[in-house]
């Protein structure tokens, strides 16, 4: 059994990793205002960015899906890794040693599988690299040697070599400290007669990088004639590997996409390093698989869905080519990006294009072309005789539902005008109204109802879990001005305590009429008020939320931007003020009812007390108006 990370470790880990450059490797960070980042979530999809990161805090929040935490907690979720798996990630990055309490600590044993498996590649990785130096590679040399790219070329993609023996890799792994078993579960090994035996022989290698640059998988070149397997063998579906999430060169190509929000997709490995070398340095490739929407959701959250980002697809120009093209504009709507395909003279992929007219060609290539509708629609019309009526009206009957997906009207209609002169129909409001029809029919088979309310958000905050719950109240509604303000004087009070100290400390969580802002009011209590509030002020708050529903709104306000032009004292005592007086005026008419209960023939001592309350609330209220927070 692996030991428990030391408590002072995880901290130090913790403080040590900034967030925003964590959250940096998987997304494109805006400025939000207020010191706060912004970008579009990772964990759900979005067209706005409602995902929040806060440096200073070392918190993120997203206001979409309500995911949030520290940057433990997102690389935990993002990376599907445990809370030891990732508190070593990031440890390793950070170049501090963890100590593990009940025992030693024994690295090759207790590390989490994704750090083994991971560590299996960057090991294999290097071994590959340099077995591509050896005579028996002397035919990957030659390979890469005749696509122009020499061995400079080769060290910045990490090109390696796969020795054709039976067992090299295997052998030199076992001798790391890996077991059959890690090498199995990683793809790098595969069961043989007699045990395991390289999965890769005799192959050029390309290492497949994740998002945040961990090598998770290989694609393999075959080079002889006798090799039996196909062209390219990629790593077969492991735990840290999916094909279907990952793009060939992003690790490179991210920073350079996120700066000219463009991205070029191009078919292969060899492309990729064509369009880098040759100054493309946004081209990305899928790994043996057709580009789908989970490519697509790690694009968007680099280009950020602005106006101006572009994608350009350059597929090839025969049949495939223009069958993958057809894929790909089946999901053109899930971006915003605008979308183009590229198609060299000749048919020609960028490594050919390179190598017979050199790297201004390659970089001309990728200049937006056709727009990917426009496309798709000359491949559908095309197959029909456009000289007769029949033609005319079969072309349109299936190019017209492809321009009715459009999601922007404005765009739709501009296509659909383009349709019309496409199809030689001078007609050019029918074809109009044709497809806005079957746009219509398309959203009512959705199901699409009426415009939805303003949602009213619940929060359990205690109950399922056992723990306590804050005071019985409405739900929390977002349009109530009490929620806001109440919400506004809880983000003050986590992100700037200093302002609403002393005197919310003396607030009660019966002064929050919102259930879920009661229980946050409750932890900041718990965690021993705002006033002074120590450097881990926001870890000890978070620690005192009795589940992860109220944590999850602790880090939710901790992010969020508190809406003031200038945050300072005079805005915090409002809002002081504002809470406190709403407080007061309900506990006046509490108290008023209850006097009406009573009457004028009540209990002469009880009539007494309850119309001295009324005379100091009413009071204390009238006070709060006039001299505000001095009043407090």
């Amino acid at each position: 059994m692996a030991g428990r990370i030391n408590d002072d470790d995880v901290k130090a880990v913790r403080d040590a990793v900034p967030i925003d450059a964590v959250v940096s490797e998987y997304l494109q960070l805006r400025n939000a205002g207020g010191g706060n980042l912004k970008g579009l979530c990772p964990f759900h999809d979005e067209k706005s960015p409602s995902f929040q990161v806060s440096p200073s805090k070392g918190l993120f929040h997203c206001f979409g899906c309500q995911e949030g935490g520290d940057t433990i907690a997102f690389v935990m979720k993002i990376d599907h890794l445990s809370f030891s798996e990732t508190v070593e990630r990031l440890a390793a990055k950070a170049g501090i040693t963890l100590r593990y309490e009940e025992g030693g600590y024994n690295p090759g044993h207790q590390r989490g599988e994704r750090i083994r498996l991971v560590e299996a590649h960057k090991v294999a990785a290097q071994f590959y690299v340099d077995q591509l130096d050896s005579p028996e590679a002397e035919i990957g040399r030659k390979f890469l040697a005749e696509r122009g790219f020499d061995q400079s070329a080769a060290a910045h993609f990490g090109v390696g070599y796969s020795p054709a023996g039976w067992d090299h890799l295997t052998r030199y792994l076992r001798g790391k400290g890996f077991s059959d078993k890690e090498l199995i579960l990683s793809g790098l090994s595969q069961d043989g007669r007699r045990g395991p035996i390289d999965r890769f022989r005799g192959r050029l290698m390309w290492p497949i990088k994740d998002v945040g640059g961990e090598i998770v998988g290989f694609g393999a070149r075959k080079l002889r004639d006798d090799d039996n397997g196909p062209k390219y063998l990629n790593t077969p579906e492991t735990p840290i590997y999916k094909k279907s999430q990952v793009l060939y060169g992003i690790d490179l190509a991210k920073k350079d996409i996120a700066k000219v929000s463009r991205a070029v997709v191009v078919e292969g490995y060899t492309d990729v390093m064509a369009c880098h070398l040759a100054g493309v340095t946004t081209a990305i490739a899928t790994c043996g698989t057709a580009f789908g929407g989970d490519h697509i959701k790690i694009l968007r959250r680099l280009l950020m869905d602005n106006g101006s980002a572009r994608v350009i697809f350059t597929f090839d120009g025969d049949s495939a080519g223009q069958k993958a093209a057809l894929r790909a504009f089946e999901d053109d709507q899930k971006f915003a990006a605008e979308t183009y395909i590229a198609i060299a003279p000749d048919g020609m992929d960028p490594c050919d294009l390179r190598l017979a007219k050199g790297d201004e060609a390659v970089a001309d290539l990728v200049q937006p072309r056709t727009p990917l509708f426009e496309f798709a629609l000359r491949q559908i019309v095309k197959r029909y005789d456009l000289e007769t009526p029949a033609g005319r009206a079969a072309a349109l009957d299936e190019a017209a539902p492809v321009v009715a997906r459009i999601k922007n009207i404005g765009a739709q209609h501009e296509v659909a005008v383009q349709l019309a002169g496409m199809l030689g129909i001078l007609d050019t409001q029918f074809v109009v109204k044709r497809v806005a029809q079957l746009a219509r029919w398309a959203r009512d088979r959705g199901g699409k109802g009426p415009a939805q309310q303003t949602p009213q958000r619940s929060y359990d905050t205690g109950a399922a879990t056992g723990g306590p719950t804050g005071p019985s109240g409405p739900a929390l509604n977002l349009r109530s001005p009490a929620h806001r303000t109440e919400r506004e004087l809880l983000k003050l009070a986590l992100q700037r305590p200093e302002l609403v100290s002393p005197a919310f400390d003396a607030y009660g969580a019966d002064e929050f009429t919102a259930p879920p802002y009661a229980a946050v009011r409750q932890c900041v209590q718990d965690a021993g008020g705002a006033t002074g509030a120590p450097s881990d002020y926001l870890d000890t708050v978070r620690e005192a939320a009795p589940n992860d529903t109220v944590r999850a709104l602790v880090t939710e306000l901790a992010v969020e931007t508190i809406f003031a032009k200038n945050v300072d004292e005079a805005y915090a005592g409002d809002q002081l003020v504002t809470v406190r007086l709403r407080a007061v005026d309900r506990r006046i008419r509490e108290v008023q009812g209850t006097l009406a209960r009573l009457g004028p023939n009540g209990d002469p001592e009880q009539l007494a007390a309850v119309q001295n309350e009324l005379w100091v609330l009413t009071q204390y209220g009238q006070s709060l108006r006039n001299n505000g927070a001095a009043a407090l």
